[in-house]
């Protein structure tokens, strides 16, 4: 063991040159293999961002491109690869603001190829087919029926093509020049779900979440097991057949961004832009609308209380999402469309606990338990961090429209009985209840563990979330309506033990969250204290109520601080000896500096206190052991001013993380002082500054009394 006293940072020179910051990312382990196992298929995800300029285009058409000619790991063949794809969108893709030099262009050549947005009609009167193309600015354009009859989309919505337009003048005023040459919608033609599933084999369920999550634009690297699984439940509505889910939360969070890049089978739409026509089907012409033909329809700022909803609309909605039908005429019709709710909020969740629901943000004609009951999962869009520059990925994920078409093509298969080898439901659960958690449970299982292959802690782990999903919506409709029977939210194992599942907001803020279970509802908030005394906002305690025996904090849970957790049992200790291996990077240096001024703050002004810390080297090299040791440094001078003596030392054979009082004190932290999730540092940032706004990873701490 060797002490911080006999090491400077001095001892090592000059540091390090950095990297250059136009050397492409070094590929890690994980990214080698999604390219041996998925080659041509995968690409690597900042691109998109290199090769879109100022085109308003969905992501999936850029990398429908880019995986024709960069889904490769040889930098050499990338690089091609992006001045082709920009070569292509240059010459090609159609900007509004440049469309008569592109028609001037077809005219001259007599043929020219584009990138644009096509949307066909019926022209009833003609009895013909004709396209209108969004940028280009041309419509009435003649469509053959074998077209529209292969593509049928064309016809609601529109649909992204690669087009050979050709120009050829009449001197009849009624015949549009404009002739379709050829037509190419930008989707994938072909794949072997079959190497799909054998190719998952290979990877491990970490890695393979990291994939999905890569996939998506994300770097798994900053988000933790469930902010992932949070990711991966938005994917659901393109591989589950008729799921209903809605997700609420702060602007910012990416809740719509899925649904309107990440799949050529998915429609994203305004919130105020939905009629029974457009979305069901027009009775004046029988013309089907989108639940139809599209997979997952999604509707965008679907909050704001003072929307108004057509109630022939929210009655039709309904009837969809609990028969997968709705009528037209005398007939009924069938659909598989998938309905996704996404909106703001406007308050925090303890806020609505309080004094609503957390559907109080949804216009009134939805606030309704009936509609409500029909939704499939509620996605706690609170727990997602804002998105930040650094959070997306440089990794490889897959090509889009290649996932978006073996999502597709598992839309017909059902697991969700695969869990019933291992666990049993409560027998009280309800017929909508237990759908709801059936189809959750069956996309995971899909997403996740395609090849059927999945022990019985994963099996749990997702059962867990999909049950806790549901639970979100059965609690709040409660809330709402009080003839609602109430539901015992669980499981049983083979043996028979009982399994409650929890909400994350309920384990949170359990006085208001079960304010209707108290006299005088959210009054009674003075009688619950205790019961979140041990999460938030417990004071320091006599040392004889001092708390002995385990803790278990969720991911994602708020409220956590070091002066709730750690300060009531190191009060009054003159000796205190921290050891946690992980005290290297610049956020665990912080962690331990504010442990320091959490003790500051409490102790006797007049008083010393000796804080040791036992902590391993940072191994990767010299400059990165410098940067540790400025660090410790900086701590050790830092708490001087404060009457607190730190020393530290390092001990490569360390693994467990505790902290020893000389009062007999020992607390055992399963992840040592590293327990919040990435903070920005913006000072502006509230998370940066109070660590009760903090997101913590998941971690248990066990406190024991060492009586002599």
């Amino acid at each position: 063991m060797s002490d911080l006293s006999e090491i400077s940072p001095e001892a090592f020179g000059e540091p390090e040159a950095e990297e250059s910051a136009d050397t492409p990312p070094p590929q890690s382990e994980l990214d080698r293999k999604i390219n041996r196992l998925f080659p041509g298929v995968v690409v690597r995800k900042d691109l998109v961002k290199a090769v879109k300029g100022n085109a308003i285009v969905p992501s999936y058409v850029l990398e429908y491109l880019l995986g024709q000619y960069a889904a490769s790991d040889d930098e050499a063949t990338i690089q091609a690869g992006i001045d082709t794809v920009r070569k292509i969108l240059a010459d090609h893709y159609v900007h509004r603001n440049e469309s008569e030099l592109v028609k001037s262009t077809i005219r001259e050549r007599g043929r020219h190829r584009v990138i644009d947005k096509v949307t066909a009609t019926l022209n009833e009167k003609d009895d013909v087919y004709q396209a209108e193309f969004a940028n280009l600015g041309i419509k009435g354009v003649l469509v053959e029926p074998a077209i529209i009859k292969a593509h049928p989309k064309l016809l609601v919505g529109g649909v992204w093509c690669i087009c050979d337009i050709e120009y050829f003048h009449s001197e009849d005023s009624r015949v549009v020049p404009w002739i379709l040459g050829s037509i190419k919608p930008i989707q994938l033609s072909s794949f072997d779900v079959g190497d799909y599933l054998a190719a998952r084999r290979e990877f491990t369920t970490d890695e393979w979440i990291d994939l999905l999550v890569q996939s998506i634009g994300f770097n798994p690297e900053l988000l933790g097991r469930r902010a992932k699984l949070i990711q991966v439940v938005r994917l659901i509505p393109f591989v589950e057949r008729n799921y209903n889910l809605i997700e609420l939360g702060p602007k910012g969070t990416g809740k719509s961004h899925i649904f309107s890049e990440f799949s050529p089978h998915g429609m994203l739409i305004s919130g105020g832009e939905v009629s029974v026509p457009k979305l069901f089907v027009n009775n004046a012409n029988s013309r089907l609308g989108l639940v139809g033909y599209w997979d997952v329809v999604a509707f965008d700022e679907f909050a704001g209380k003072k929307k108004r909803a057509d109630k022939a609309l929210v009655d039709i909605m309904k009837n969809y999402m609990a028969n997968k039908s709705f009528s037209r005429g005398v007939e009924t019709l069938g659909a598989e469309a998938s309905m996704v709710f996404v909106g703001n909020t406007s308050h925090t969740v303890p806020y609505m606990l309080k004094h609503s629901d957390l559907f109080d943000e949804l216009p009134e004609s939805y606030h309704d338990s009936a509609y409500l009951d029909r939704l499939h999962h509620y996605i706690p869009g609170w727990e997602v961090d804002t998105i930040r520059g650094e959070m997306f990925s440089d990794g490889y994920g897959f090509v889009v429209d290649y996932i978006a078409e073996v999502l597709r093509s598992m839309r017909s298969q059902d697991y969700y009985d695969r869990y019933q080898q291992y666990f049993t439901l409560s027998s009280d659960i309800s017929t909508r209840d237990r759908d709801g958690i059936h189809k959750t449970f069956s996309g995971l299982m899909k997403l996740l563990y395609p090849h059927g292959e999945a022990s019985a802690d994963e099996i749990e782990e997702i059962l867990r979330f999909a049950i806790e999903g549901r639970k979100r919506v059965k609690d709040q409709i409660l809330r709402i309506d009080s003839t609602m029977a109430d539901v015992k939210f669980g499981y049983s194992d083979k043996s028979g033990a009982w399994r409650p599942v929890s909400t994350l907001e309920e384990d949170e803020y359990p006085t208001y969250y079960h304010r209707e279970r108290h006299q005088g509802g959210v009054a009674s908030a003075e009688s619950s204290e205790s019961t979140t005394a041990s999460v938030t906002d417990a004071p320091v305690e006599p040392e004889l109520s001092l708390f002995e025996g385990h803790r278990e904090f969720q991911e994602n849970q708020r409220g956590v601080t070091y002066a709730t957790l750690l300060i009531p049992h190191l009060q009054g200790a003159g000796a205190i000896t921290i050891t946690d291996p992980y005290i290297r990077q610049f956020h665990q240096a912080r962690n331990l500096m504010e442990l320091i001024a959490a003790i500051a703050s409490t102790k006797d002004a007049a008083d010393e206190v000796n804080v040791k810390l036992i902590t391993s080297e940072n191994t990767q090299g010299e400059d990165q052991l410098r940067k540790q040791l400025e660090l410790l440094v900086k701590v050790k001078n830092a708490a001087a001013a404060a009457g607190i003596i730190f020393e530290a030392a390092f001990d490569s054979t360390i693994h467990d993380r505790s902290i020893i009082t000389d009062t007999g004190w020992k607390i055992v932290l399963g992840r040592g002082l590293d327990i919040f999730q990435h903070v920005t540092g913006d000072a502006f940032d509230l998370p940066t500054r109070l660590q009760e706004y903090r997101q913590v990873r998941r971690f248990g701490v066990t406190y024991i009394r060492e009586r002599e």
